[in-house]
């Protein structure tokens, strides 16, 4: 006789929900702080599982843009400083 492994997590639609609401209106809160909200909400959450579940739904934290760099050279030949 076997003993296969069945799963005993309950996949709850409002755990899934709320991190992406949450997500939506603060988009530069990854899921540790989305944690934070939702155990101030009452929800009783592993962070491995919410990660899991922020994974699955494609959540990421939106990138913020590069630092901005001078195009070409600054220097020319008829610069005051130097002497030739």
């Amino acid at each position: 006789m076997t003993v296969r492994y069945r799963s005993r997590r309950l996949d709850d639609p409002r755990l899934r929900e709320r991190p992406l609401a949450l997500a939506r209106e603060r988009r530069r809160f990854g899921y540790w702080r989305l944690l934070i909200f939702l155990r101030r909400e009452g929800f009783v959450v592993n962070h491995k599982r919410l990660f899991r579940i922020y994974r699955e739904e494609w959540v990421v934290v939106r990138k913020r843009g590069g630092r901005k760099r001078a195009m070409g050279t600054r220097c020319s030949d008829t610069h005051p400083g130097t002497a030739k």
